[in-house]
């Protein structure tokens, strides 16, 4: 029998299998425009740290890792449990000529396949509402990053005040699964039906004020947070504990 986090890993796999041709396009259009901001966002607080490696996990068709690579100049690893994904993220790379700078490879962010300290920093993008254990994923994933380097996140949010919640759901359970078929075709509508509710399910498990003290307790200090487009978005950094 399989154990929850391979179900969790098999379940991603085959929920994004059918996107990476146009997920950059359909997922900037399906977020009103705020996908590029928040991915900006992020990479805003790895810039500075100068760093010369970067592991970017849940890497997809590998936005972010040719941002980073353009931004900082550094050897940027994307990772991702999805091949099609991953295919996907190669011809982007290889069509950006970026391929002296870019490497994309296969694996599970509960799991990296590196040693302790490799990386100076480490992105990861809506991850850990596919994982079992957050908190056990958040200490993998600290673990690659050397003392001192920048961990940052971009994920989705519920707003806090009631009245942009009131219309953030409405966009989640009915704008978005009719807008990704209309775009986007089966595929779409299937993700756009599943984003809201789980979304709204994670947060129900894990508040954010968790998230924070789950982000400390994996040995990372200065945890900043920075709530995105009226609370529908959320950006988190913080350093590697140990400098």
């Amino acid at each position: 029998m399989l154990s929850t986090g391979a179900r969790n890993s098999r379940f991603a796999r085959r929920l994004f299998s059918g996107l990476p041709r146009r997920y950059d396009r359909l997922a900037e259009w399906l977020s009103l425009g705020q996908n590029g901001r928040w991915r900006r966002a992020m990479v805003d607080h790895v810039v500075p740290g100068q760093p010369r490696r970067i592991l970017d996990v849940a890497t997809g068709p590998a936005g972010v890792a040719l941002q980073l690579a353009e931004r900082t100049g550094a050897q940027v690893v994307g990772i991702d449990l999805t091949e099609a994904m991953l295919r996907q993220g190669k011809a982007n790379v290889a069509r950006a000529g970026a391929d002296t700078h870019v490497q994309v490879v296969l694996g599970r962010g509960e799991q990296l396949p590196f040693a302790d300290a490799t990386f100076d920093a480490l992105t990861f993008t809506y991850l850990l509402r596919y994982v079992e254990d957050p908190a056990a994923t958040l200490r993998e994933l600290a673990r690659v990053v050397r003392p001192g380097g920048t961990v940052a996140n971009l994920e989705f949010l519920v707003p806090s005040s009631r009245f942009w919640r009131f219309w953030w759901w409405g966009y989640t359970r009915l704008v978005l699964p009719v807008g990704g078929a209309l775009t986007g075709g089966r595929e779409w509508f299937t993700v756009g039906r599943f984003l809201g509710p789980n979304i709204s399910a994670h947060y129900r498990r894990f508040p954010l004020s968790w998230t924070v003290q789950a982000w400390r307790d994996a040995g990372i200090d200065d945890v900043g947070v920075r709530t995105m487009s009226l609370g529908g978005g959320l950006v988190m950094w913080g350093s590697r504990a140990g400098a």
